[in-house]
């Protein structure tokens, strides 16, 4: 089981490379990060993009340019599209963020003739999070795409965050399903929503996975907390996927985990064709780099 961020690189090592495609790769800041991580023998990479703005950011850095593909496209949304392209035609088994804007980078992936939506699937999005003041990594959602989900897409979220576990090496991850108390209050959807999920998984309609809900964080993470209060199940005080009841509080914890506890976390959009890098232009080249792992070690 990979128990450190860290961790992915050596096992990326061991195995095949993927590819990935970086879309609109303009910038220093994706260039340098798919260079360490291609140096790293993590991905092989083609970078989408202008290919003379590309060549310049390399000889500033001081990269070797031959160690990508480079395919040229001066446009933002025809060089997301070509991204998405290569993707379908088989050339690449990860998509990354480059320049373009997020919104063009997601309109290329959810384009309903060209794009790498399957029927009926939901778009969303994952963090790994590695946090000084906890036992083990911890995998929540969703914090970046879905604002409000519904017991459908919580549904898929929960599978979502399933799946990364599996892919981290954990056979049987425990989920929290979380609300602001672990009492099942009819008039407070998150907790009735989040019995509801739990009681799917207690009849295989969730598989793979311990999914207790809903458990207030305090005791989802906390085992002092889980035995003041009596809960006894074998998720809390020990969960390693927390299952937010809608944008605000994912992101908050999110936010508070890296800027006031310092975690380092690698985050991936999920649900389509092929794990996406969805990172921003001020994430650190560590976050860029262990996002890029993630997605490849999720990557089929």
């Amino acid at each position: 089981m990979i128990k450190k961020l860290d961790d992915l690189f050596a096992v990326l090592k061991a195995r095949q490379s993927k590819r990935l495609v970086v879309a609109f790769a303009n910038d220093v800041h994706s260039i340098s990060a798919v260079s360490k991580a291609v140096d790293m023998g993590i991905v092989e990479a083609t970078l989408v993009g202008n290919r003379e703005l590309i060549k310049t950011v390399c000889s500033k850095e001081n990269i070797n340019i031959r160690k990508f593909e480079i395919i040229h496209e001066e446009e933002e949304m025809a060089a997301a599209s070509k991204a998405v392209s290569l993707i379908n035609e088989g050339k690449g088994e990860i998509l990354m963020k480059g320049l373009v804007s997020t919104d063009k980078y997601m309109r290329a992936i959810l384009n309903k003739e060209n794009g790498l939506m399957m029927p009926g699937s939901i778009l969303s999005h994952v963090t790994v999070m590695e946090t000084p003041n906890y036992h083990k990594l911890l995998i929540i959602g969703d914090v970046a795409i879905i604002p409000l989900p519904e017991l459908k897409e919580k549904v898929a979220i929960t599978n979502y965050l399933i799946q990364v576990a599996h892919a981290l090496g954990n056979p049987l991850p425990k989920v929290a399903v979380l609300a602001a108390t672990e009492q099942v209050m009819p008039k407070m959807p998150a907790c009735v929503d989040a019995a509801l999920l739990s009681k799917m998984a207690d009849r295989g309609q969730i598989k793979e996975a311990l999914v207790e809900g809903p458990l207030a964080l305090d005791v989802a993470i906390d085992k002092e907390s889980a035995e003041i209060k009596k809960l006894k199940n074998e998720v809390a005080g020990d969960a390693d996927c927390l299952v937010f009841p809608n944008i605000e509080s994912g992101n908050v914890f999110y936010k508070a985990n890296t800027k006031l506890a310092k975690g380092e976390q690698g985050a991936i959009v999920v649900g389509a064709k092929v794990p996406a890098v969805l990172s921003s232009r001020g994430d650190s080249i560590k976050t860029k780099l262990y996002s890029i792992a993630l997605a490849a070690i999720s990557a089929k």
